[in-house]
């Protein structure tokens, strides 16, 4: 049953493909997310106010320079895994979110403010964005687990994230605040990056066992919050919000492969999500404007979804999970994920 369940898994995860790496733009300016050259690369390059750094993480390019630093002060942990630090597993996350800002996901899709359109706030996140709330239990909590765990040093002053205009108790804005509302949730965040801290400069640190825990604290973190914003899918077209829903679920099965989030590898998966927001009328798989390989995915998406929930409590998730619980297994894993493409 387990191979069973490894073949429908793999079917539905297949449509990656490397080919998207070499179609970017030869100077590498599509490789970043968006606005990436102007994100504050220094913690003392936010706001310092009252002896406190002060970061809006409902600002694009804030929320940016939150991932900014984490990659710059992570980068000595990955020397040994590529150029320019490109081989750091962090990517994935301000990959992600540039995605999102770059597909319009990250606007009020309420339409009741101009947040986060291009003729309103641009750079505005809206707290009436799916995609933007599930997206701070993966930027702000990160991060202040980083700075929990030492990532930074001893900092001279406090770090207090702005909260939003709406649904302030559905956040948490300092370390202290978050450590007491989500005191597991923090302490895999700081777990991972304190491996980091103990392990790099020997060899004892094994890429592995870096990405399971970035892994676990990255399910652990949609857990949560995908329990609090349910109520904010309401805001999203039909399609657009089983799209976030599947996409949601599939993580849970790239996470068991321990699957490399370094640039490439994260550049060359995000090719194949969809490039605009899905509306009222988009039907798979026949999106016109997606391309056969677009269009495949997220087919894939929904069948593994629907397959999840239809095997009972998610047994499906369960069975994948044990056949990828070796690193035999998770490498097969891998490389169905990126590999069936060409098949």
């Amino acid at each position: 049953l387990s191979m069973h369940a490894l073949l429908i898994v793999a079917v539905a995860l297949s449509p990656v493909t490397a080919t998207a790496w070499s179609e970017k733009d030869a100077t590498g300016e599509d490789v970043y997310p968006p606005l990436w050259e102007l994100a504050p690369e220094n913690l003392l390059d936010f706001l310092v106010k009252d002896n406190k750094i002060v970061i809006n993480a409902w600002n694009y390019q804030e929320r940016l320079g939150v991932y900014k630093n984490l990659l710059s002060s992570s980068a000595k942990y990955f020397n040994a895994f590529g150029y320019q630090n490109f081989g750091n597993i962090l990517w994935g996350l301000p990959l992600q979110h540039g995605w999102q800002f770059r597909t319009g996901r990250l606007a009020d899709h309420s339409r009741e403010t101009s947040c986060g359109y291009e003729d309103g706030d641009h750079l505005c996140i809206s707290v009436r964005s799916w995609w933007a709330c599930m997206n701070y239990y993966l930027a702000v909590i990160p991060f202040l687990g980083a700075v929990e765990a030492g990532l930074f040093g001893q900092l001279q002053y406090e770090i207090e994230i702005l909260p939003p205009q709406e649904r302030r108790t559905d956040f948490c804005y300092s370390v202290a605040h978050c450590r007491s509302l989500f005191p597991k949730l923090m302490d895999e965040w700081k777990d991972y990056f304190e491996v980091n801290n103990n392990h790099a400069t020997s060899s004892s640190f094994k890429i592995d066992d870096a990405l399971g825990l970035l892994w676990k604290a990255h399910v652990t973190s949609i857990a949560y919050a995908l329990s609090k914003f349910q109520d904010s899918l309401k805001y999203l077209s039909g399609p657009e919000a089983n799209f976030g829903e599947d996409w949601a679920n599939a993580v849970d099965f790239i996470a068991a492969t321990h699957f490399s989030t370094d640039l490439q590898n994260t550049n060359d998966f995000q090719a194949f999500l969809p490039q605009r927001m899905l509306v009222e009328g988009d039907v798979l798989p026949s999106i016109s404007d997606f391309s056969p390989q677009q269009n495949k995915v997220l087919v894939s998406l929904r069948a593994l979804h629907k397959a999840n929930q239809l095997s009972g409590r998610g047994l499906l998730l369960k069975l994948w999970q044990k056949a990828m619980s070796t690193e035999a297994g998770r490498k097969i894993g891998r490389e169905l994920i990126e590999g069936l493409v060409s098949s």
